[in-house]
């Protein structure tokens, strides 16, 4: 049974079961999804960029790449349809950010990792002494 939600598009209070939205915000969202789907079944659209998609269709931006986002929208087909990085704003067509900003991250977190041994040695040693400590 469905517990008591606010829904995170319009904030009414609803009843929530599958999804957070409510059953008008769901139905405007699969309005837009048609829309935006008929728009580029069509071989004229094919290269519509994300901003071409919105200004024709009148839907958000936003819902837009959530449908990329998804996998509602297979960008495959669609060379110039995608959304900005999120962290240094180039076009990607999948996930939230770039290979080129995902290898970075991938490096540093590396980098971290391999400090991290050495002070869990230490942290290790000195668990180590405070319980020695705590019978002797």
């Amino acid at each position: 049974m469905g517990e008591l939600a606010n829904c995170s598009e319009c904030g009414s209070l609803f009843v929530q079961t599958l999804r957070p939205l409510c059953t008008s915000c769901y139905r405007k969202q699969e309005e837009d999804y048609k829309k935006v789907s008929l728009y580029m079944r069509q071989k004229k659209n094919r290269m519509a960029t994300l901003l071409d998609v919105c200004e024709h269709t009148e839907v958000e931006e936003r819902r837009v790449r959530q449908f990329i986002r998804e996998g509602r929208l297979i960008v495959t087909s669609f060379p110039n349809l995608g959304y900005p990085c999120e962290s240094c704003g180039k076009m990607i067509q999948m996930n939230r950010i770039c290979s080129t900003c995902k290898r970075e991250l991938e490096e540093e977190l590396d980098s971290l990792k391999g400090k991290q041994p050495q002070d869990k040695e230490v942290t290790d040693k000195q668990a180590t002494q405070s319980r020695l400590n705590q019978f002797l």
